[in-house]
């Protein structure tokens, strides 16, 4: 297994990526949410009438994220079953019990992002809570693989119900507020995980406790989140459902009572009570799915946003499987005898900070987008591939550990980078379509490369070939992107002769209608820091 942010991914988040994955789910749900989200209803009410109130809410839900980020035995998961107080083969918990991660994943994911809206966040951050408990209790007194590999289903379960808790700050505070608490919730994220795998590391190394008390102690924490979950504030609005009903009662006798006049001018008796009946959840799911998801077609026609959300489907795809499996490569390179040369937790304390630190620089970065995003995707993608072959082939755990760190703060540079790129042009409720349309297919994938590559029922391969399958993948990646920049790049300066010969002053014209394209990358790191 593996060890976000998250972070914005963000930002972190199970058995096998729960610190990586939290960092990077956290990360990307703040993003999203910061970028993607315009007017509320009555959120600008808030402040002014509970000046100190929307604090202590904002502040109490930080420390929630804080806290249910501290389970320092998760690093230490994948050497906890392949150790003999669980007595796993490595072959069992690749090709057995970490594909079910995956699989359960998809299966939650759209429900979990329903019902956060239709239930107001706070049920499923307590379901989250409940999920993480039961994980810890079944890594302390399970023994069998079935039991493990349900032990992975909740983790599937903990990782869906993450958008919970990236969406319900927003909740909390008014529009203007909104960039400086995402910054908060990804902060107390980061600095979570990053306690707890130190924490994990000064148990294993110092103290040499035996990985079944660590499990105890993560247990502990995970109680005491879920006892906050409990405590949090209900918010009395969210994104989509409990708006609507908020909004429907002015709207619907404004809007009826004028058809109202209308069909009694020029209609039947039964056509004004045609005009009258549509109830109001009639059309909101017209307004909500039918009208979006037809306006999905012309947003996907936009290169920038084809490209980003492709780069969001196929690179994320290979990011996860990385984080999935990393740590039982981990224990096939170096396998370690003693539980303090077991060096997990430092390995994802060091890949957190330095995650936070490039997906910081991202939001600094001022180049044409518009010209060089596919090649500056290509060159960091082939970058990502030699990683991968140089972990897949290496026998030196130092190696093996560094090129996982380069590898994660990678992705984490694109990341924000991503994020702004699609959401810039997108209204909020399109915006939130786009982000999770992007993360369903890019589980989809995982799923299927998992079935093919890990499950036993598929090739049910080692860990060390399944990484080679990893480069090939991100090295067919890096060809699409740079032969697709080749081509961006040449159509970019042919046609510059031609502007040469309409317009007297080319160079000051096309800087200057070039301006409004970095644009969104000089917001994205306002919202970053």
């Amino acid at each position: 297994m593996v060890s976000d942010s998250t972070a914005e991914q963000e930002n972190e988040m199970d058995l096998k990526v729960p610190a990586a994955e939290a960092i990077e789910g956290n990360i990307d749900g703040d993003l999203e949410r910061a970028a993607c989200t315009s007017e509320e209803p009555t959120a600008s009410q808030a402040l002014p009438e509970e000046p100190r109130k929307w604090i202590w809410a904002v502040i109490f839900l930080c420390f929630y994220g804080f806290m249910s980020s501290i389970k320092p035995g998760e690093p230490f998961i994948t050497p906890y079953l392949l150790s003999t107080e669980k007595n796993f083969t490595r072959q069992q918990v690749t090709n057995e019990i970490t594909p079910v991660l995956t699989y359960s994943y998809m299966a939650v994911l759209v429900p979990a992002f329903l019902l956060t809206d239709l239930l107001r966040y706070k049920p499923v951050l307590v379901i989250q809570g409940i999920s993480q408990v039961v994980i810890w209790l079944i890594l302390l007194l399970g023994t069998s693989l079935l039991q493990m590999q349900f032990m992975e289903f909740f983790y599937g379960v903990t990782m869906a119900c993450r958008v919970a808790y990236s969406s319900y700050i927003f909740s909390l505070v008014s529009l203007n507020l909104y960039q400086r608490v995402a910054s908060y919730s990804r902060t107390s994220i980061l600095l979570g995980v990053f306690t707890s795998s130190v924490l994990g590391q000064l148990f294993i190394s110092l103290g040499q406790i035996r990985y079944k008390t660590l499990s105890a102690i993560s247990l502990g924490f995970v109680s005491f989140g879920l006892l906050l979950s409990l405590c949090l504030p209900w918010p009395k609005r969210s994104l989509f459902f409990n708006q609507a009903r908020k909004q429907a009662p002015s709207e619907t006798a404004t809007q009826l009572a004028t058809k109202a006049e209308l069909y009694k001018m020029n209609s039947t008796e039964d056509e004004l009570t045609t005009a009258v009946s549509p109830c109001s959840a009639s059309r909101w799911k017209d307004s909500l799915f039918v009208q979006m998801l037809m306006e999905l077609r012309t947003v996907m026609k936009k290169p920038n946003t084809r490209l980003w959300s492709l780069w969001w489907i196929f690179n994320s795809t290979g990011y996860y499987l990385v984080l999935f499996y990393v740590h039982i490569l981990w224990s096939k390179v170096y396998p370690a005898t003693e539980n303090k040369n077991v060096y997990n937790g430092a390995v994802e304390a060091a890949s957190t900070l330095l995650s936070a630190l490039t997906a910081f620089i991202a939001g600094f970065v001022k180049i044409r987008w518009n010209i060089w995003s596919e090649l500056v995707i290509g060159v960091i993608t082939a970058v990502q591939a030699g990683l991968l072959l140089l972990m897949g082939t290496t026998d030196n755990i130092w190696v093996c550990y560094v090129a996982y760190v380069l590898f994660r703060s990678f992705y984490q540079f694109l990341v924000p980078i991503a994020t702004f790129q699609i959401a810039s042009s997108l209204t909020k409720e399109l915006c939130a379509l786009v982000f999770g349309i992007n993360t369903f297919l890019g589980t989809i994938l995982k799923s299927v490369i998992n079935l093919i590559f890990s499950d036993k029922r598929g090739l049910a391969l080692d860990v060390h070939s399944q990484f080679l399958v990893y480069f090939i993948y991100f090295t067919l990646l890096t060809v699409g992107y740079l032969a697709s920049a080749v081509v961006v790049i040449f159509c970019h300066f042919r046609k510059q002769p031609r502007r040469q010969g309409i317009d007297q002053q080319p160079k000051s014209t096309e800087l200057n209608n070039m301006v409004p394209e970095a644009e969104p990358l000089s917001n994205g790191k306002n919202a970053e820091t």
